[in-house]
């Protein structure tokens, strides 16, 4: 059968976190009989979740797409992050799609990352689609939910018809959806509706160039550089030439000021730059593996390998006069880290890749597929620029299983100057929590300076609060919120824009415990410290001078000797010849180090370990240093 633009659906599948996005992708997978029923896929949940620490938090972080067939069409099915701080992700994505199916957790509704979701797609016309998912959850609020989507579409919609959505009813987990809360046995009526409420691609089909925006990177060590994207004219053949049209600036046109490297202005789009190129090898996506075909037609998403030089955003066109589409449009980043090789005296002994020519090249080539990064040169290392903590910490984790060693600092915010006034950035924060704990979380936010929107009880019983906050104010909230209320806040922020800044948010802290000599911590040691705060490390672990070991139980830094041994004597006596019992020690997650630090302090990464240090290590120069201050 010969496949046309009319049988082609390219469908993005947004939500917010944990509503069930790849759960529903992984029935349509299975339903549409993209796998033998003896293939591991079948027996397997987040088949779309591919990376390590993706299954660890529950999240998707990288956006994937996938094919199915179903009644002779091909659909291609696009999984998108829910975290705003993945939003880059989901921008260069949304490109490809032509349509895009909300789900919204029957009784949450929609949450922050649907609003930011669903503003990006409407904003660029799809079609929506609405699945109301996990309907069986006992304290669903159906009646509720479908109300506050409304009032979602009538705030973000961009045009008149974007008000008129299908909704379907779903229990993801268990492969079922209806159209009612009667739900049927399989989920043929999500397929019925891609096919008929999402509209077939409105590309050109009939002309003689060719037009690719690449929106996704992928390689492999067989045939290198595989460049992903939605054919918008013409037709892509194997063999063909090409040409790779590149804007000078990608996305909203900003760039660093040399002057300040944490404040960002406007720079102006120079014309495309023009290079040549062949396609090697074309694909076509079929399931989660890709398929090689002799061509390809407009519409479809399509895989090529020979172009290279291609980055995301770029146009690969056909033809004597190549024409470059629009590029993808970023939002810019709001937090920026330092990341530099290791300079402690534990440096080189537990990573394979320790220079800064290393770590420079292994951000070089995050660039390529992380497009909401920038990056820039700062002194021994580099700063690095994101859209949040996790955004940021997740490229720490990354490198750290890859071998490196390195050293990160506290994160700061990224200043814009707008009409010649210096702003910070804003976000939404919604909290949700029992209301035993309204009194730790409103304390806690009003340290912070944020400001009460809106509160209600929801149906279940807790309270939601809806704060806006500075970005810098939102560093280190979610451990402590995690603290106050063991465990049980449930909190996510989108960004709101930019305000003229108050002045730098200075976080409160007690002092750190800090190590005085180098060597290997003592259980006797650890014995008479514990007394003076919480400690990080256990027994019998190398630390050295200047590592931070705990948090103290006052305000000011207390450099502590944690390498003393038990002086041996002839003298015995039943107080002191007991068995020492040691309060087990308090591990740090990696974002739980980066919320610790403070400007003076850095965070020292290596495969096996994590380790909090002064920036100063001699104890002398430090208080010298902390008095000139």
């Amino acid at each position: 059968m010969t496949l046309t633009k009319d049988k082609i659906r390219n469908v993005a599948i947004i939500a917010h976190v944990d509503h069930g996005k790849t759960t529903l992708v992984d029935g349509l997978l299975k339903q549409s009989h993209t796998f033998r029923d003896n293939q591991a896929e079948m027996s397997q949940t987040l088949i779309m979740d591919s990376m390590d620490q993706e299954h660890e938090r529950g999240i998707t972080i990288t956006a994937k797409q996938t094919c199915v067939y179903y009644d002779g069409y091909k659909i291609n099915i696009i999984d998108t992050p829910g975290h705003a701080d993945f939003s880059g992700e989901v921008e260069r994505t949304l490109n490809m799609a032509d349509g895009v199916i909300l789900i919204v957790d029957a009784q949450e509704g929609p949450m922050p990352q649907t609003k930011f979701v669903l503003s990006k797609a409407l904003s660029l016309g799809l079609k929506p689609v609405v699945v109301i998912n996990k309907i069986d959850k006992p304290a669903a609020r159906i009646p509720e939910v479908l109300s506050e989507i409304e009032s979602l579409f009538l705030e973000l919609a961009t045009d008149e018809s974007q008000l008129f959505y299908p909704v379907y009813y779903a229990i993801a987990r268990e492969g079922r959806a209806g159209k009612t809360t009667d739900l049927d046995d399989d989920l043929h009526v999500i397929f019925e509706s891609i096919i008929n409420d999402i509209p077939a691609p409105e590309v050109d089909s009939d002309s003689d160039s060719a037009q690719l925006l690449v929106a996704a990177l992928a390689a492999d060590n067989y045939l290198g550089k595989y460049c992903i994207g939605k054919i918008f004219r013409g037709k892509l053949k194997k063999g063909q030439s090409i040409s790779i049209l590149r804007h000078s600036s990608i996305g909203s046109a900003t760039t660093f000021s040399s002057s300040s490297p944490n404040t960002m202005e406007d720079s102006h789009a120079m014309p495309p730059i023009v290079k040549r190129a062949k396609i090697d090898n074309l694909f076509s996506y079929k399931g989660l593996g890709k398929e090689e075909v002799p061509e390809a037609i407009a519409g479809d998403i399509v895989a090529i390998t020979g172009a290279s030089e291609a980055n995301i955003g770029d146009t690969i066109a056909t033809g004597d006069n190549p024409e470059a589409l629009p590029g993808i449009e970023l939002e810019a980043p709001t937090l920026s880290i330092y990341i530099g090789p290791n300079t402690s005296p534990l440096k080189g002994r537990e990573g394979e890749f320790t220079t800064s020519r290393q770590i420079a090249e292994r951000l070089e080539r995050e660039l390529e597929t992380n497009i909401a990064l920038k990056i820039q040169p700062d002194g021994l290392g580099y700063k690095v620029s994101g859209r949040g903590e996790l955004h940021l910490s997740v490229l720490i984790e990354t490198m750290r299983r890859e071998g490196y060693e390195l050293e990160a600092g506290r994160p700061e915010v990224v200043y814009r100057t707008i009409d010649g006034v210096k702003c910070e950035p804003f976000e939404d924060l919604t909290i949700e929590v029992g209301q035993e704990f309204v009194g730790a979380v409103s304390q806690e936010l009003g340290i912070r300076k944020a400001e009460l929107r809106t509160q209600e009880i929801t149906t279940s019983g807790s309270a939601r609060f809806v704060y806006e906050i500075s970005t810098a104010a939102l560093i280190g909230l979610r451990n402590n919120l995690l603290t106050a209320t063991k465990g049980t806040v449930i909190m996510s922020s989108i960004p709101s824009g930019y305000r003229p800044s108050e002045g730098k948010y200075k976080p409160e802290r007690n002092g750190a415990l800090i190590s005085f000599e180098s060597g290997v911590s003592t259980a006797y040691a650890l014995d008479s410290a514990q007394a003076r705060g919480v400690l990080f490390i256990p027994p019998q672990v190398p630390v050295y001078q200047g590592m931070i070991v705990g948090l103290s139980n006052k305000k000011d830094d207390l450099d502590i000797n944690i390498c003393r041994e038990k002086q041996l004597t002839n003298m015995r006596t039943h107080a002191s010849d007991g068995a020492i019992q040691l309060t087990p020690y308090t591990q740090l997650s990696l974002e739980q180090c980066l919320d610790f630090l403070l400007d003076d302090e850095l965070l020292e990464v290596t495969p096996k370990s994590l380790r909090l240090r002064k920036r100063q290590l001699d104890p002398i120069k430090r208080k010298r240093e902390n008095k000139v201050n």
